[in-house]
């Protein structure tokens, strides 16, 4: 006698052909890593007085970004280096953006920073974000050797005895102590702010640090009812406006540095259509529903093979 199977075997089948259907959305339909430059930044005092700040602006990513925005707290300009605006930042890995500012500081604590934005472009999304990092300290600069003059030989009368004791010379005064290196006082903590473009959405996001204050901006879009983004120390947080053509959205609130409106801009891949299209935000979802519908079928495969094995006629 053959006994019939389970009912549960059945219901097991379709249950699995549905788990792989939603694993598969789950994995493919993942957000995209944060895009960020990562600039870092050391000083020294050098024995004029002077201090030397060098700066260093790495890629968290695997393709090229473009400086979009530099500033520097020092009122100097750049002495040296490749960072400014419109340079290409290499993929992560490659070589770093660096830029050499001197500058005699007047204030006892002075204030060593550098913001820099940078944009990334994928066929999916456009992703501009800034940091802002405080310089560290480097104790004193090395000195540089200074090339000793060859002197010409000349014939000279024959040496008279000296006296063993040396006295020291008037022309050279005593060694003076360096000065000591500026100390910066760490400054409260900069929020993060990201813009991102995908094919149906325009995405603003503020990352605020543990250490930071709370961050409150408005966003007024040229069509439809402006949105207020709250973040508090420790939390990150982000309000999106649905993408059309001619989207621009001005930001408001204390502290903001920048306050032009920020447009809308459509990504390379975007099916064409009415507002823009559908989208292909990170992840095709034509593909994962289709994706999830055919492993559905899988799994109602299943079901009817086991129905069918159950159903055997014997003689």
């Amino acid at each position: 006698m053959i006994r019939p199977k389970s009912p549960f075997r059945r219901i097991a089948a379709v249950a699995a052909g549905a788990l792989i259907g939603v694993g598969a959305m789950t994995t493919f339909a993942a957000p995209a890593s944060a895009h960020h430059p990562e600039p870092s930044g050391t000083y020294c005092l050098a024995a004029d007085g002077q201090t030397t700040v060098t700066w260093k602006v790495g890629n968290s990513e695997n393709i090229d970004a473009r400086i979009t925005a530099v500033s520097s707290t020092i009122t100097s300009e750049f002495t040296a280096g490749d960072l400014k605006v419109d340079a290409i930042l290499p993929a992560k890995g490659g070589n770093l953006l660096t830029a050499t500012q001197t500058h005699t500081f007047t204030e006892r604590e002075p204030k060593i920073e550098l913001t820099v934005e940078a944009r990334w472009e994928r066929p999916d999304r456009i992703v501009t974000e800034h940091r802002t990092v405080a310089a560290t300290p480097a104790g004193t600069c090395a000195v540089q050797p200074t090339p000793t003059p060859t002197a010409t030989p000349t014939a000279s009368p024959t040496p008279t005895p000296t006296p063993t004791t040396a006295s020291p010379s008037p022309s050279q005064p005593p060694a003076e102590s360096p000065s000591p290196t500026p100390t910066v006082t760490p400054a409260p903590a900069e929020p993060v702010g990201t813009v991102e473009s995908t094919c149906d959405k325009l995405t603003f996001t503020i990352e605020n640090p543990a250490d930071g204050e709370t961050v409150s901006i408005t966003l007024t879009p040229n069509k439809g009812e402006a949105k207020t983004l709250t973040v508090e120390p420790g939390e990150t947080g982000s309000v999106s406006f649905v993408a059309t053509e001619g989207l621009t959205v001005t930001p408001a609130g204390d502290g903001l540095d920048d306050t032009e409106p920020i447009a809308w801009e459509q990504p390379a891949e975007c099916d064409e259509g009415e507002g823009g299209g559908l989208p292909l935000t990170g992840t095709n979802t034509t593909l994962i529903a289709g994706g999830a519908v055919v492993l559905l079928a899988a799994g109602a495969g299943l079901f009817l093979v086991a129905r069918r094995r159950r159903l055997r006629f014997t003689a």
